[in-house]
């Protein structure tokens, strides 16, 4: 059958691989490992099963390669289930639909790319960012606000580098994060065909973690771009007839079949929440992952070079970034009430400061108005005080306050996107008291506010 395990037997010991292709003359066996010593000599017998993997709650804390075999010199946990890896879809009756804000600490992701409990929102990358960097910052600080129960992590990475592995696993270990971590790795020199199982191994896992023991899991696959590269070379071998640059054309279904078990369950108090990250070949938004990836998810996370290359982390681009369900997760009793209309007006005012800096570009800035320079101003300050935050964790209340800091360099008649209302409760000009519903101590009114 069409993916079905077949153990292979070699005087050297034995070895797994799976059904890549059945035809009446031949079947294709891909080995998960390396192939020397496979010769007319070797057995073959197939296991009449597609590959599963044993899951338990003694994975937390563990490090196991792109097969399921742990690599961190601890003995395999007893499993307290076999789970099919290519798991099944959930019944989208039974989805409910995601509201639960989750702060991840940056301020650029929380006030204006909320990311909500049960979404997949993707970060698009390229080569160089720190996107790894990021990954594990947003692993580390992850929670949702209003419960002290922190996420238990699935964190899948395929096709990185000795170095990189080393960076994930140290970065985990010093933060106390990788005690609630389950860690799956496929190494640059690891066969393809093992990239292709990753992702559905620590998705299982993840399953299993949400829906089982009722766990909130938040999954981060890294590279989603590596793995695309392993399906093309796969399929090359195969003979299939390519699509777009090379890729197999089943892409986006295959795609569609990662994303898609993420969710909310009714009647289950778990979820699963998805970070794929993915590096844009050439920085190119139209290469095929990306495209079929923002089609498939509710939004997308840009990094950008230029912000990277002004020494500012995270580099995160609030311009072409999105994310679909923010608005059902902010506002009154989850955030603050005037969440959606700052976040609004910090957007619209640094898309306008931005454009403003190619016209400097060519009059000069003497030509500008005052009111022009205050948003270029405000341009320079949005960048280096709220996207440039470093490794330092923001909670939402502090993000939302140096948003509200940040508008009164604006003009108050230039604050098209927030009412007269809001306006008077929110502007530091006119609070008096701060209105965030963690926030209810009155400030001092010596500074003016």
């Amino acid at each position: 059958m069409f993916g079905e395990l077949v153990r292979i037997l070699t005087p050297e010991g034995e070895r797994l691989g799976q059904v890549i292709e059945a035809s009446e003359s031949a079947v294709v066996v891909q080995v998960f490992e390396q192939t020397l010593g496979i010769d007319i000599n070797s057995s073959f017998r197939m296991l009449g099963e597609t590959l599963r993997i044993g899951v338990s709650e003694d994975m937390l804390g563990r490090i196991f390669n792109g097969r399921g075999e742990p690599i961190d010199g601890y003995k395999k946990p007893v499993a307290e289930a076999r789970l099919d890896v290519n798991g099944s879809p959930i019944n989208p009756v039974m989805r409910k639909y995601p509201h639960d804000f989750i702060q991840t600490g940056i301020s650029t992701i929380d006030v204006m790319l909320t990311l909500v409990r049960g979404q997949k929102l993707p970060l698009f990358s390229g080569s160089g960012l720190p996107h790894n960097r990021l990954a594990v910052q947003i692993a580390r600080q992850a929670k949702v606000v209003g419960t002290e129960e922190e996420f238990a992590v699935v964190f899948a990475a395929m096709g990185i580098t000795a170095e990189e592995y080393n960076f994930f696993r140290k970065s985990l270990e010093e933060s106390g994060a990788m005690e609630r971590t389950v860690m799956f790795v496929n190494l640059a020199n690891d066969p393809a065909i093992e990239r292709i199982i990753t992702p559905r191994l620590a998705l299982t896992v993840a399953e299993y973690l949400a829906f089982e023991t009722e766990r909130h899991v938040l999954v981060i696959l890294t590279d989603m771009t590596n793995y695309a590269e392993a399906l093309r070379e796969i399929s090359a071998a195969r003979n299939e007839i390519p699509g777009r640059r090379g890729y197999p054309a089943y892409l986006y279904s295959d795609l569609a079949s990662i994303y898609e078990r993420c969710g909310i369950v009714r009647g289950k108090n778990g979820s699963i929440t998805l970070m794929p990250i993915l590096t844009m070949p050439n920085d190119d938004v139209t290469h095929p992952v990306p495209d079929l990836t923002g089609y498939i998810t509710e939004g997308q996370i840009y990094l950008s070079r230029a912000l990277h290359r002004k020494g500012i982390y995270p580099p995160i681009d609030p311009l072409p970034s999105l994310s679909r369900l923010m608005r059902e997760a902010i506002g009154k009793g989850k955030t603050t009430p005037c969440h959606k209309e700052l976040a609004d007006q910090l957007y619209a005012a640094y898309a306008e400061g931005v454009d403003l800096r190619d016209l400097v570009a060519v009059v000069g800035e003497e030509a500008l108005s005052e009111e022009d320079k205050a948003f270029l101003r405000f341009a320079d300050e949005f960048e280096q005080r709220f996207i440039n935050q470093g490794e330092t964790e923001r909670d939402i209340v502090e993000s939302i306050e140096l948003g509200r800091e940040l508008l009164a360099i604006l003009p108050e008649t230039r604050l098209g996107r927030i009412s007269d209302k809001t306006l008077k409760k929110c502007h530091p000009k006119y609070r008096k008291v701060r209105c965030c519903p963690r926030f209810r101590k009155p400030v001092s009114k010596e500074d003016g506010r």
